[in-house]
């Protein structure tokens, strides 16, 4: 997002400047680092750009970020309103989609940069497969959801959709006619936004609303390629995320991934939030009542890795943004995480102790 109101920047400034100087301009743009190799090896160069990759944590800056979250436990939300919020988390997610629409988020384009084999074919995926046969696998099962997608051959689900930022991006990079995209959110809200869409397909696509934590998922075990999470089981009380992952994991294929990417500890979001917002530890309710969880790594490992998950990858992104004009910068944490369920062939090989 940073590199987009960068070159934003720039191409404005192409409009006001004559063709030389367009030319110059563009030409530096070219020379530019692009956003995910941007390392600051001279600290006094830290206001020359808006983000930085990969920037430790000092020591200072941790025992800072411990003081805001002692600040935080001191003055939390009131029992009667943590009662509250907790109870009905999806009503305020749909007051969140009622009054922004579709107009609050960006599509994700940077998630195929991160996790590029979300770009595979149908029929990379397939090979993927190779001996898992599942697709015709519970073809007794019931429910209109799964009966939309019977002609294809890779689904995937993104759970906590929104307005469809992963799902429209997701069809237009895989335009085969066997890959199927499925999407949930418990916002009612929401999930009308993403069917309302001019890029809805049905024959393509299905959403449909689902609270992942307490609702039963309407597919049946072993049916889907891949599973993506993003910014959603921060968005779920704990327990509840150990329970929504359990779920997920059963309707995983043998071979199939999940992928995730979510707020990390001491996150500038965790550290700029005001009292009277903390609900227990680590977890936080925003001024417009959206629950907040922060994650360290280990927790999701140990949370995948209880379902039988293998890790792939599970890593803090670590940004550290700039305001150039007021001279300040600011630490993202984010977690990049994606687990495998082992496959058939892994389980054959595993030695039987007897």
């Amino acid at each position: 997002e940073e590199e987009e109101e960068e070159v934003g920047v720039a191409l404005d400034l192409v409009d006001q400047q004559p063709l030389s100087q367009t030319e110059e301009l563009q030409e530096e743009e070219k020379k530019r680092p692009k956003f995910g190799t941007r390392y600051l090896v001279n600290k006094d160069e830290v206001f020359s750009h808006n983000a930085w990759d990969d920037v430790t944590i000092s020591d200072e800056e941790t025992k800072a970020a411990e003081r805001i979250v002692e600040f935080h436990r001191a003055n939390p939300v009131a029992q009667d309103k943590i009662d509250e919020y907790n109870s009905q988390p999806a009503h305020y997610w749909d007051q969140f989609y009622t009054t922004h629409q579709s107009k609050f988020f960006k599509n994700r384009k940077w998630l195929f940069t991160e996790f590029p084999f979300l770009l595979d074919t149908c029929d990379a995926c397939e090979e993927s497969n190779a001996g898992n046969n599942f697709n015709s696998m519970a073809p007794q099962y019931a429910s209109e959801e799964w009966n939309a997608s019977q002609h294809a051959q890779t689904r995937i689900l993104e759970v906590g959709c929104g307005v469809g930022n992963t799902v429209f991006p997701l069809l237009e990079h895989n335009k085969d006619e066997r890959f199927f995209v499925y999407a949930c959110d418990y916002s009612p809200t929401a999930v009308q936004l993403v069917k309302n869409n001019e890029k809805y397909d049905s024959n393509r696509c299905c959403a449909f609303v689902c609270d992942i934590s307490n609702d039963p998922l309407p597919l049946p075990p072993n049916s889907l390629d891949v599973i993506v999470l993003v910014f959603v089981l921060s968005a779920l009380h704990p327990t509840e995320a150990r329970e929504a992952v359990r779920k997920l994991a059963e309707c995983l294929k043998p071979g199939g991934s999940i992928i995730m990417r979510d707020y990390g500890r001491h996150d500038l979001a965790q550290l700029r939030l005001k009292k009277e917002r903390y609900l227990e530890e680590n977890f936080y309710v925003r001024g417009d009542g959206t629950r907040v969880y922060f994650y360290e790594k280990d927790e999701v490992n140990r949370m995948m890795v209880e379902q039988g998950l293998q890790e792939v990858e599970n890593k803090y992104d670590l940004r550290l943004i700039v305001n150039r004009a007021k001279k300040v910068t600011m630490h993202r944490v984010w977690l990049q995480c994606h687990f495998k369920k082992p496959s058939l062939k892994s389980f054959a090989s595993q030695p039987q102790h007897i």
